[in-house]
C-alpha cells in the first residue's frame, strides 16, 4: 500500500479487543482497548468523553481517532469506553447516566481494569464532561496526570482541584470556548491549581473541530514527552477507512 493520509476515518493498525467493565456498583460499561501490534507500550491513557446526554460517548471524534491513531505512532495503550447509560456503535452500557455522581464507579472500574492488566501509572484523557469525571474522580496513586480537553468546571469543585496539585495536568482550551474561555480557565486553574499548564487553540471552539491533529499532537507531549511531534501525517504501512455509524443501538 502506497503513502496515505491519515484522515478523519483512517484506521491504523493495532491490537483492538472490546471489553465489559465491572463497575464496584454492579453496572457493566461497554469499551475498547487498543495495544500497538509490536507489543511495546509506552505507557497508557484512559479517555472519558463528553456529556453524553449532548451526544458524547467513546466515538466522539476525538476519543475514536486517539484510539486509532495513538497506538501506531506513538506506541501508546488507549482505553476508550462509554460510561453508564451512554450508547455508541459498540453497544449501550448499563445503567443511567447520573450527573458525574454515579460515574464515579466507572472511572474507577477503567482506571481498575488497566492497572489489573499490568500497566501503570496511566494517564487520564478527558474531553469537556469527561474533564470533570478526571478532576472529581481520577485522582488516584495509579494515574500520573491527566489531559483536560475543553474543561468547562462545569461539576468540579475547587477542592478537586487542589486535589491534582503536585501532579502533571494539562488543560487545553479553545479561544472561543462557549463555557470555559482561556481567561476564565488560566484565573480558575490559577487560583486552585497553579501546577496546571493551560494551553491555549488559538480559533478553536469547545468541539475542537478542525484540531484534531494538534490535540493529539498535545496528548502524546503531555503523556510521553520523548515521542517527537507533530506526529506523523501519513502513513504507508496497512491500515484500513471506517466509517463510523453515530446512533443510538
Amino acid at each position: 500500500m502506497g503513502e496515505v493520509r491519515i484522515g478523519a476515518n483512517t484506521v491504523l493498525p493495532a491490537v483492538r479487543e472490546a471489553v465489559t467493565l465491572v463497575t464496584a456498583d454492579g453496572v457493566r460499561l461497554v469499551g475498547e482497548f487498543s495495544l500497538p501490534v509490536d507489543g511495546e507500550v509506552r505507557g497508557v491513557v484512559v479517555l472519558l468523553h463528553p456529556l453524553p446526554t449532548h451526544g458524547g460517548m467513546m466515538d466522539s471524534h476525538l476519543l475514536r481517532k486517539a484510539a486509532w491513531r495513538l497506538p501506531a505512532l506513538a506506541g501508546l495503550g488507549v482505553l476508550r469506553f462509554n460510561t453508564r447509560g451512554t450508547a455508541s456503535a459498540a453497544g449501550r452500557s448499563e445503567g443511567a447516566f447520573d450527573h458525574a455522581v454515579g460515574e464515579r464507579f466507572d472511572v474507577a472500574a477503567a482506571v481498575d481494569f488497566v492497572v489489573g492488566r499490568g500497566f501503570s501509572p496511566v494517564w487520564l484523557v478527558g474531553w469537556s464532561f469527561g474533564t470533570d469525571l478526571a478532576l472529581m474522580h481520577g485522582c488516584r496513586d495509579e494515574v500520573a496526570g491527566a489531559v483536560l480537553i475543553s474543561p468547562p468546571l462545569r461539576w468540579s469543585t475547587a477542592a478537586h482541584l487542589r486535589a491534582w496539585v503536585g501532579r502533571r495536568v494539562v488543560c487545553l482550551v479553545p479561544e472561543f470556548d462557549d463555557y470555559l474561555p482561556p481567561v476564565d480557565a488560566r484565573r480558575r486553574f490559577g487560583v486552585d491549581l497553579p501546577t496546571a499548564d493551560v494551553v491555549e487553540f488559538a480559533g478553536a471552539r469547545h468541539l475542537m473541530v478542525g484540531q484534531s491533529d494538534e490535540v493529539l499532537d498535545a496528548v502524546v507531549s503531555a503523556v510521553l514527552p520523548e515521542v517527537s511531534t507533530p506526529l506523523p501525517r501519513t502513513w504507508s504501512g496497512p491500515c484500513e477507512q471506517r466509517q463510523v455509524v453515530i446512533g443510538t443501538p
